[in-house]
């Protein structure tokens, strides 16, 4: 079962959110997605500086078994994006919580988001 982290808030779309400082969050994708795509080997993601709305895409993962959209779990200005991500997307796979975060934003608001026991419970992770 893939791993589900409890400090952390997902979207239905399998995005986690992890709050920072003020109103600044950390988005990635979860370990569950990331075990139903297999190994990565593309990202794109939005730049410094657009804004992302809730519920809305602003990216593309591409693995060896599919591409699919990513979604923005809050609205908000994109401040930083994870340079590494671009360069090796294998992070996403291997360190989906760490190293594999994808972006910034200072949200303004957010979107539905799940805590980590009813994403668990939603996708067959664990906690």
């Amino acid at each position: 079962m893939a791993k589900v982290a409890s400090e952390l808030q997902y979207s239905d779309e399998h995005e986690w959110v992890a709050r920072e400082d003020g109103n600044v969050v950390s988005i990635g994708i979860s370990a569950v997605a990331t075990d139903a795509l297999g190994d990565i080997v593309y990202v794109d993601l939005p730049e410094v500086g657009d804004t992302v709305t809730a519920g809305e895409t602003c990216g593309e993962v591409e693995s060896t078994k599919s591409v699919s959209d990513l979604y923005a779990p809050v609205t908000g200005e994109v401040t930083e994006i994870n340079p590494s991500v671009i360069e090796d997307p294998a992070l996403i796979n291997s360190d989906p919580y760490g190293a594999g975060w994808l972006f910034k934003v200072a949200a303004e608001s957010e979107g539905p988001l799940l805590s980590a026991q009813d994403y668990a419970s939603k996708n067959g992770g664990e906690l």
